[in-house]
């Protein structure tokens, strides 16, 4: 069998590609790059079949302004390659021939993308093809434990934490339209107390896309106060092939001291464990950080912590560079690429 890539642009492919593959996240869908993608950002599945392998890679193409050049980029998430067929027989050399030739041909300067923690096998796909750094760490629970097993190794703050918000409020999966709008809210309100960027206000298109995508199960919890009866806090969860992702959450300011997030996770962990599944991302802290107060809020939870990498691959170097010295930037930061690391291109 002859070594071939191929850009993959519409659903149908899109969708029997990574079916093919197999084992993908969310974060790997058609529907989910749609639904992130910015206005001048294109999605496309690179799909590479060899004698041993077939390799998928999810990316999203940009223009870079003022020039014939392009870049891609991943979507917010642990996205990365997937694979089906035998990794020991797997040829990287002949895989990355194929990948740059296509990145060159089509004016690609640079290609970043995130990377899971759960899909086996992408450092060695990715094996010399530019480089993969290490951010930080993600933390999963482990829900093929006993539910016992797994809340016995919460912290004991944690578990008096749940407890209370068990006797003072009550969980419920959201169903309808107001209770969408609800969380919507609650979220909006979560990230004006935070003092959020901007990209993380997600219009409504998002959130209805994201609900009704028959590309993977989306829910969301909702805590409601006993005493008031109001919904005070809800989190969307995303589940793929086993892979539960803790996606989105919020509370509202005046009911932070029930702390009915923890109570909603904890409400998941037991709903996902029942349901035979074997991942539970919480995610990692704020930029990839282990030591800030969001990563230690996760990490109350459990320490089965799992390793989250980027990848960062020049394509061409010659133009890089000279798109760094047209931006005029001296700086040796680690921000990739950096020639965008001023006003994005």
């Amino acid at each position: 069998m002859s070594t071939k890539l191929k850009a993959i642009y519409n659903k149908q492919e899109w969708d029997a590609c990574i079916k093919e593959c197999g084992f993908f996240d969310f974060y790997h869908t058609f529907d989910y790059h749609h639904l992130s993608k910015a206005e001048d950002e294109t999605p496309l599945l690179l799909k590479y079949s060899g004698k041993y392998m077939t390799v998928a890679i999810p990316l999203l193409a940009r223009k870079i302004k003022d020039t014939n050049y392009k870049d891609a980029t991943s979507v917010y998430g642990y996205a990365g390659p997937i694979y089906k067929g035998n990794i020991a027989n797997f040829d990287n050399k002949k895989f990355k021939n194929a990948l740059t030739k296509y990145f060159l041909d089509n004016n690609f300067v640079s290609i970043f993308s995130r990377l899971s923690p759960f899909i086996n096998a992408q450092n060695v796909i990715l094996k010399d093809i530019g480089i993969i750094v290490r951010l930080g760490k993600v933390v999963n629970i482990d829900i093929q434990k006993d539910l016992d097993k797994q809340r016995h190794l919460f912290q004991s703050r944690l578990k008096t934490h749940i407890n209370r918000a068990r006797r003072l409020c009550q969980v419920k999966i959201a169903t309808t339209c107001e209770d969408l709008e609800q969380f919507k809210s609650i979220y909006y309100e979560n990230m004006d107390r935070v003092n959020a960027k901007e990209f993380y206000y997600f219009n409504d298109s998002y959130f209805e896309k994201i609900i009704k995508s028959n590309d993977f199960k989306s829910e969301i919890l909702l805590a409601i106060d006993n005493e008031t009866g109001k919904t005070i806090a809800g989190c969307l969860f995303i589940t793929t092939n086993g892979i539960v992702q803790y996606h989105l959450s919020g509370t509202k300011n005046d009911y932070l001291h029930l702390t009915p997030t923890k109570l909603l996770i904890d409400e998941m962990r037991i709903m996902a464990s029942q349901r035979g599944h074997t991942f539970f991302n919480l995610g990692g802290g704020l930029g990839g950080r282990n030591d800030d107060s969001l990563f230690n809020f996760k990490a109350s939870f459990s320490k089965d912590f799992k390793e989250f990498n980027l990848w960062k691959f020049i394509v061409n170097q010659e133009v890089y560079d000279e798109l760094v010295i047209k931006k005029g930037i001296v700086d040796k930061s680690n921000y990739f690429p950096l020639y965008r690391l001023l006003n994005d291109f």
